[in-house]
């Protein structure tokens, strides 16, 4: 496996497993490194000859007071477990790398960016939306794989691949959750015994609210309203956001009907989660 520092030798590199008529699938992570990121390159390899992982904490996607300086970072650890999985390329680069001085251009996809997470972390999708964009520049990969767990994001993603007409599949895989039923994320190394004893709700919530549906409600409100109840019933938890919503659009539906969204994002101690579940009828 080969480290790659710089753009010029990150294009080198698939363009040479390209001009051989090798795909090559590609898997963008900001590190620290979980069971859901290696499900995502196994889903890569699957798909691909050649498979690059970028490891990079994009800093245009964190706002003001939000975790940036302490998100958690192992290059070493992380290149390790890449190792195991057979990656051929990892691509590490520095900030200025990705971002020039004086660096002006970004890119935004209205009417998605600013609902949910756009709406409690503004411009955080415009970040993602740029860097995503100059990641598949760099990399230009034949297919790449993000996760359900950041299902704005993977609709973000899918939607500017789409508007813009980026030569990519789009691939998103299930999100992957430890024996406790919690979302794998790399902030969870934040949270102390009971605050994780605490996030064990987040999913209880959306296993009570797929429970409502599949029983047969479809007033959306009362499907909210019983997952909410499951997470105002654990004290170390405070609720950021809670909604049922169009898979596609995002927006709020009062009736249950066709693919929806039930998004969740709370706060445990400082520790912020997200999670959902998908409805389909």
């Amino acid at each position: 496996m080969e480290i790659v520092r710089t753009v010029a030798a990150m294009r080198a590199a698939t363009e040479a497993a390209r001009a051989a008529g090798r795909r090559v699938g590609f898997v963008p992570t900001m590190g620290y490194l979980h069971e859901g990121h290696l499900s995502l390159v196994r889903a890569a390899r699957e798909r691909a000859d050649v498979v690059v992982v970028s490891i990079f904490v994009n800093p245009t996607q964190f706002g003001p007071g939000e975790d940036l300086s302490r998100y958690p970072r192992d290059l070493e650890r992380d290149v390790a477990m890449l190792t195991g999985e057979g990656v051929d390329l990892v691509f590490a680069p520095e900030a200025a790398e990705i971002y020039p001085e004086g660096a002006r251009t970004f890119v935004e996809v209205e009417g998605l960016s600013d609902r949910l997470e756009g709406a409690s972390r503004p411009g955080h999708f415009r970040g993602v939306a740029t860097v995503v964009t100059k990641l598949f520049e760099i990399v230009r990969p034949h297919v790449a794989v993000f996760g359900q767990k950041d299902a704005q994001q993977a609709l973000v993603i899918r939607r500017m691949v789409r508007d813009l007409r980026i030569d990519v599949e789009i691939v998103v895989g299930p999100t992957r959750r430890d024996d406790d039923g919690v979302a794998l994320s790399s902030r969870n190394v934040y949270l102390s015994a009971d605050e994780r004893k605490a996030a064990r709700a987040i999913p209880r919530a959306l296993a009570a609210a797929r429970t409502a549906w599949e029983r047969g409600e479809r007033d959306a409100r009362k499907i909210v309203a019983t997952a909410r109840a499951v997470l105002d019933a654990e004290p170390l938890l405070r609720l950021d956001y809670l909604a049922l919503v169009d898979a596609d659009t995002l927006d709020p539906v009062e009736r249950a009907g066709g693919e929806m969204l039930l998004a969740v994002a709370v706060f445990a101690g400082k520790t912020r989660l997200i999670d959902n579940d998908i409805f389909a009828s």
